[in-house]
């Protein structure tokens, strides 16, 4: 059986891979974040503190649990933040995954790599994964490099690039567009929302499901994994208002220019996905399935 370490095992998309891991029990888990262990089962996989910014502490931890593969979910994504931070942005983004292509490349560990749509403009989507990028933001540029040093690593590698990833963990503190929606529009908050950027939206589990599908077939190269629907921001928010039958008439559309945000965003990204369909056997719900998924986790989360 493998042995997977996935870093950023405590952001959304790392504690749905621990999830997916222990569901299926195809894997050795190895959970690795800055930090003590936030996902809210201990038991059936292995936790370690590793700062991936620290080239010998990453070092010793895989050199102590010898993964197979090595699945790379931390980064700094917030947009204005690496804008505001051009040294932590390249700290966290660029300068780690030097770290850890050189490492995986030295003991032969396939690296699976999240990437990001922002390495676009956002003039032609969707795109294909032999587009040609252009970032707009240092976020952006920050993630095409790390790309470039992952594609001229010795080692065994796959990127996977996504788009703005939604869905609930055990932490209520963490958020992400549809639970923010979610969120104001119950509490009777007026939002306003761009209605000039499109994306394709992509659900954490299915993403998380890609991630340990490219580990499972040795998978090299890049690969697009989102959701398959292309909707405008806005759209995003009104298709939440009206799943949870909540007040649409909160919701105020705006152009992106009014927002007066730090750093610029592509207007319409979007990928074709069909390598990973078809090399990878992705097979992602539709955003509607995916909301009535958060429904049932929300649920599920208020129990406990």
């Amino acid at each position: 059986m493998k042995t997977i370490l996935v870093t950023g095992s405590n952001g959304l998309l790392g504690q749905k891979i621990t999830e997916a891991v222990l569901s299926r029990k195809q894997f050795n888990l190895v959970a690795t974040g800055k930090g003590f262990n936030r996902f809210r089962d201990t038991e059936g996989y292995q936790y370690a503190e590793m700062d991936i910014t620290d080239a010998e502490q990453v070092s010793a931890v895989i050199g102590k649990f010898k993964p197979d593969a090595v699945i790379h979910t931390a980064a700094l994504t917030n947009v204005d933040k690496c804008q505001a931070d051009h040294e932590l942005a390249a700290r966290l983004n660029v300068d780690a995954v030097k770290i850890l292509a050189d490492i995986c490349a030295l003991h032969d560990i396939q690296l699976v790599h999240l990437s990001t749509d922002f390495i676009f403009d956002g003039a032609a989507g969707p795109y294909d994964e032999s587009s040609v990028p252009n970032p707009l933001s240092y976020y952006g540029s920050t993630k095409l490099e790390a790309e470039n040093i992952v594609r001229a690593s010795a080692g065994r590698w796959a990127i996977l690039r996504t788009i703005l990833v939604y869905g609930v963990i055990s932490d209520k503190n963490r958020s992400n567009i549809v639970l923010w929606a979610k969120n104001a529009l119950e509490k009777g908050d007026a939002i306003k929302v761009v209605n000039d950027q499109w994306r394709m939206p992509t659900l954490a589990d299915d993403l998380a499901a890609c991630c340990l599908l490219a580990v499972q077939k040795d998978a090299t190269g890049i690969f697009n994994v989102s959701g398959k629907d292309m909707m405008s921001v806005s759209e995003v928010v009104y298709h939440v208002a009206s799943f949870w039958k909540l007040d649409r008439g909160l919701i105020t559309e705006v152009s992106s220019d009014s927002l007066n945000e730090s750093d610029r965003r592509p207007a319409r990204t979007g990928f074709i996905i069909d390598k990973a369909v078809n090399v990878l056997g992705y097979s992602p719900r539709s955003f509607d399935e995916g909301l009535a998924l958060v429904e049932l986790q929300l649920k599920a989360r208020d129990e406990e």
